[in-house]
């Protein structure tokens, strides 16, 4: 739904609590207590009809006798009488509640009868069957779970109340805190986008720990992750990795792409970092919070032990991490003032005897070394050197957790020893590790977040400037596919697609008859050493499953015998399969080439898919693939082919040439605006495709389409993630100046400092509601960087200057079809004339202009506001005189406006 009234819940300044009790081993009597007990500096109200006070506090019998509108309300009585409950406390006035009782699901009727009872006040509704709702900065425990959490900076969203209840267990002995915790339950109303919104821009919060079992509104919730990850890291430990995969359709794609390689493709486009376990999650959180995303991560290590030095270089070499070579420079120093015996190389073993002097140089050297990203510092116990004196010495380097600007991470090993040196270290913002794999570890994860938060800010297009396409061809081949009642594209019919997108595909000739077949393949050979002989039925997707495949044909005798051989074999294995002909194409030979694949998945829950990996007949077997969600750009392609075995032989190996990169992402970038540009297509197979270093050959292809989506416009409207909509930009002069009009990119937050200068006072007041100078980075990047799904901004720039000249910004509270508001920043004289339908992507409406907005005049003016306010207004604006609202949103909204612009 949207974030509207789960303030309430999230900041309440009273609490009634339904179904208290005396009884402290009722759930009640467990949630009385703890409110009591936890402090809760507001009003705490209790209602139970069988009890006149609860722990010597007045107990009132119904809603409708409380004293007070409580803000936000507990309610832990039994599951038939909670849709009464609500409905009460919606005219009560009440806005939120958390839903403990078990028992109300969708099969009983009482979920439905609950959201009934909410809708007509908006109440929302937290679970139910959860364990509740702590804020530690409030003091506010709102549960049954057996221990208060600590205040801290990390909220915890949990699908699991066991495992809720769990972790706050854990973090109080390893001293973390949380600023808030929240068990979702069965997710009624309130999911863990909605908290994720919330928790964007509170101060409060410092990263944001997730537990989840399922994702039940992926759009919804890969919107929500990738405006709220950009401000804050996301740690997710996600269950049920070792799901079956997919079950294999007609194209291979449909066994590769199990759905748990998708969530991990989703997570990494919505910049959050995945865990496997529930310790991972703090010690993720740990890295993540204290530092920025890194370019690279050569990683230096400096340890007064061999042998911890050897087991780090171990793990960094299981999750291929990267060891810095240290520079000749560094080297010389290190030599002037380490002992002869040291290892004269990365690992920098100091010594058993090392001092804290000793340790503090070679600190220091490494770090200033240009070859090292990141530092890490091993410390063996020895009879020598008390542990503590080292810790000092490293922690006094030290400035926010890093040395010369690079993290560092420490490893004190041992236990009675190192208890103290690991409290110097993190009184210094030093993190510390118990084992020399934590560490590692903790680099990976900074790794993983780094790759992911680069992806975030990548904005492919829908109109991708890497492909040259011919749509119409695509779509004359769909629709003749749809025509004759077809789902399964012929090979060649499949080939002409992609052969319409950017990718080659050998010449092929399709014969009816061994006869007709041996007068093609003569043709062919005239230019060609041999052909193939392939099967041609519209039954049949993997012709080799058959022996529907003939390889190094060499005379047009010896093709007519290879069909004839075909049609028997077929006859054999599959006598009902119809067979519709025969194809022939040139045999291609490339000695050092590469069999690929790429292919397109329709994953359930996160929708089209993209794959890239190792191909041929093995493709199954080998497994050497990875997914992604469309739409990609070239980077995001080069990242996808990266993440495979395959990826590493394709830059060449041995005597063997690197094969033609740009080529395959070129191909890469094509499937995906086929993708983009097609909502009918189901699954795509490019099985082999040859690549080497003159390039690439798709063999054969094999498309599955829904025929009744073939005049389906795009963008693809089932896309997890919004392509930038180019199809909106538009450009225009003015008095000799050339303006562009477009949505806005990440790209912009440039612009926006010197934008907002020129702004007056009372403009910025009026804008963010408060006087204001400076502007945070993160606010500017929530600014900036949209996914095109539930909000929408545009840019005013001057071609020449590259200067933005103004904004407009369209917010939607919620990614269902519901109105929203449109505001507009200018800061030049700017006349505009707007038709009154502007078709928003996001909420799929009308964004109906206000009619002083059409053919009027603005001078240095901001209108309204660009952020959400506190809270949020229920009052619909209504529709302009005139304005229709007729026309519904295709999947290819359209900004029909002109503009006209004059600079001070």
């Amino acid at each position: 739904m949207t974030v509207r009234n789960l303030e309430y819940a999230f900041r309440p300044r009273s609490v009634a609590v339904f179904g208290a009790s005396d009884r402290g081993e009722t759930v009640g009597g467990v949630v009385a207590k703890n409110m009591l007990e936890g402090g809760f500096g507001g009003d705490v109200w209790f209602v139970n009809p069988k009890h006149a006070t609860v722990r010597s506090h007045p107990c009132y019998p119904d809603a409708r006798s409380l004293p007070g509108v409580p803000d936000f309300a507990v309610i832990a009585t039994p599951p038939n009488t909670v849709p009464n409950v609500v409905a009460d406390l919606g005219v009560k006035g009440c806005r939120a509640a958390v839903v403990i009782t078990a028992g109300i699901t969708r099969e009983n009727g009482l979920c439905q009868a609950m959201l009934d009872a909410a809708q007509p006040n908006l109440l929302r509704i937290i679970g139910p069957d959860t364990i509740g709702l702590m804020i530690p900065p409030l003091n506010l425990n709102a549960s049954f779970a057996h221990m208060a959490p600590k205040v801290g900076n990390i909220a915890l969203l949990s699908q699991s109340g066991a495992i809720a209840g769990s972790l706050v267990d854990w973090a109080a002995e390893h001293d973390v805190g949380f600023s808030c915790v929240v068990s979702l339950g069965d997710i009624a109303d309130v999911d863990a986008a909605d908290w994720l919104d919330l928790l964007a821009g509170d101060a409060h919060t410092r990263v944001i720990l997730m537990y989840l079992e399922s994702v039940a509104n992926p759009r919804k919730f890969i919107s929500a992750a990738r405006a709220a990850s950009r401000i804050k890291p996301i740690v997710v430990l996600k269950a049920g990795r070792h799901d079956l995969a997919a079950k294999a359709a007609a194209t291979h794609t449909g066994a590769l792409s199990g759905s748990d390689r998708v969530v991990d493709a989703a997570f990494f486009r919505a910049g959050i970092l995945r865990v496997n376990g529930l310790a991972d999650l703090f010690d993720a959180a740990e890295i993540t919070s204290r530092f920025s995303p890194l370019e690279g991560a050569r990683v230096g290590i400096v340890t007064n032990g061999g042998g911890a030095g050897v087991l780090a270089v171990d793990e960094l070499s299981e999750r291929s991490g990267s060891l810095a070579e240290l520079s000749s420079a560094t080297l010389r120093r290190l030599d002037a003032v380490l002992p002869p015996a040291w290892s004269h190389a990365n690992p920098v073993d100091i010594g058993g005897d090392a001092n804290a002097r000793r340790y503090q140089v070679a600190v220091e050297s490494v770090a200033n070394d240009p070859g090292t990203d990141v530092l890490m510092v091993f410390n063996c116990p020895t009879g020598l050197v008390f542990s503590t004196e080292s810790a000092v010495a490293v922690s006094g380097l030290a400035k926010n957790g890093m040395i010369g600007g690079k993290p560092v991470l420490a490893c004190w090993l041992g236990e009675y020893s190192a208890k103290e040196a690991r409290r110097i270290l993190s009184e210094k913002g030093v993190a510390s590790f118990e084992t020399p794999a934590d560490p590692v570890r903790a680099v990976a994860y900074l790794v993983d977040w780094s790759r992911a938060q680069r992806a975030l800010i990548r904005v492919p297009s829908s109109r991708s400037e890497d492909v040259v396409a011919d749509r119409g061809a695509a779509l004359s081949l769909f629709r003749k596919v749809a025509a004759q009642g077809r789902r399964l594209l012929t090979e060649p019919e499949a080939k002409a697609v992609v052969a319409a997108y950017g990718i080659p595909t050998p010449e092929t000739v399709v014969a009816e008859s061994p006869a007709q077949v041996a007068r093609a393949a003569a043709r062919l050979l005239e230019k060609s050493p041999s052909v193939v002989v392939k099967l041609l039925s519209r039954a049949v997707s993997h012709k080799s499953d058959v022996g529907g495949v003939v390889l190094n044909v060499d005379s047009a005798e010896a093709a007519r015998i290879a069909a004839e051989a075909i049609r028997r074999r077929v006859d054999e294995l599959a006598p009902k399969v119809a067979i519709d002909g025969y194809t022939v194409q040139p045999m291609v030979v490339r000695r050092w080439a590469q069999e690929l694949i790429l292919g397109v998945g329709s994953d359930p829950i996160f929708g089209p898919t993209l794959l890239f990996g190792a191909g041929g007949t093995a493709v199954d077997v080998l497994d050497d693939t990875a997914v992604a969600l469309p739409p990609l750009d070239s980077v995001l392609a080069g990242d996808l082919i990266d993440r495979t075995r395959i990826g590493k032989l394709l830059s060449g190996f041995r005597n063997r040439p690197p094969a033609d990169r740009a080529a395959i992402v070129a191909a890469l970038n094509g499937l995906s605006q086929i993708v983009v540009d097609f909502p009918c297509v189901v699954a795509v197979d490019i099985n082999p495709l040859l690549a080497d270093a003159r390039g690439l050959v798709a063999l054969d292809a094999r498309i599955e389409i829904d025929p009744a989506a073939v005049e389906q416009l795009g963008p693809n409207p089932k896309l997890a993630i919004r392509p930038y909509p180019a199809q909106w930009e538009r450009s225009f002069s003015k008095k000799g100046d050339r303006y562009q009009i477009r949505p806005i990119k990440p790209v912009d937050i440039d612009l926006y400092p010197d934008f907002l200068a020129k702004i007056s006072p009372d403009d910025i007041r009026l804008r963010f509601l408060a006087a204001r100078r400076a502007f945070p980075d993160e606010m500017l990047k929530r600014l900036t960087q949209l996914d095109y799904d539930r909000d929408m901004a545009f840019v005013a720039l001057n071609v020449e200057s590259k200067t933005l000249v103004g904004i407009a910004r369209r917010s939607s509270t919620s990614i269902r079809e519901v109105p929203g508001e449109t505001h507009f920043i200018v800061k030049a004289r700017m006349s505009a004339t707007v038709s009154p339908g502007l078709l928003d992507a996001s909420s799929r409406c009308h964004v109906m202009l206000p009619v002083s907005f059409c053919s009027c005049r603005f001078r240095t003016a901001m209108v309204a506001s660009e952020g959400p306010p506190t809270r949020p207004s229920t009052r619909r604006r209504s529709r302009p005189a005139g304005a229709s609202s007729q026309t519904p949103w295709n999947g290819t909204p359209r900004l029909a406006a002109t503009y006209s612009m004059r600079s001070r």
